[in-house]
């Protein structure tokens, strides 16, 4: 590969890592087309791209990405790159679900926010709410704190008035 291309392939990875909120590193020695197809067409669906790029290529892109420095360990040999740019967790999500029917796929480590996790990290990294169901929870509280204000403000109200009514009675009896 000529120099121009390696160092086109070097830009447009690095770009697309500083823009991923989630960078998650796969080995996938073994699968075969039909399954890599699968896992990309998984990965496609959710919103998250899979990149593979020779390592070199892709440690000289980490350069760009902060805690890249310490993903550049995981590159060793076959490399594919999850790139989840709406999610960070949902990479996760799909590679734990695929590798548990394909023992192929290995996770190697993720970035997220600058934090590296390593390769024993994958579960609780799926187990993580995505942000879609982050969003869900907080509407749900929202909406509940909503609801009880007008309850709340009725029991003021009536201890209010039932305070009043306390304080005229005892001037009526004095």
């Amino acid at each position: 590969m000529k120099r121009e291309k390696k160092e086109q392939i070097v830009k447009e990875v690095s770009e697309k890592l500083q823009r991923a909120q989630g960078i998650y590193l796969t080995e996938f020695q073994g699968l075969d087309v039909a399954k890599m197809a699968e896992l990309r067409n998984q990965f496609r669906q959710a919103g998250v791209e899979y990149k593979v790029a020779k390592n070199t290529l892709v440690k000289k892109a980490l350069e760009s990405v902060e805690g890249g420095d310490r993903l550049a360990d995981g590159l060793v040999n076959t490399t594919g790159v999850a790139l989840g740019y709406d999610d960070p967790v949902v990479p996760a999500k799909i590679i734990e679900k695929f590798g548990k029917d394909n023992e192929q796929l290995k996770f190697k480590m993720a970035a997220i926010d600058g934090s590296v996790f390593e390769a024993d990290k994958l579960k609780e990294l799926s187990k993580m709410l995505s942000k879609t169901e982050n969003i869900g929870r907080m509407a749900g509280l929202v909406n509940n704190v909503i609801s009880s204000v007008p309850m709340v403000i009725n029991a003021v109200m009536r201890d209010l008035v039932s305070v009043i009514d306390q304080v005229a009675k005892q001037k009526q009896d004095a």
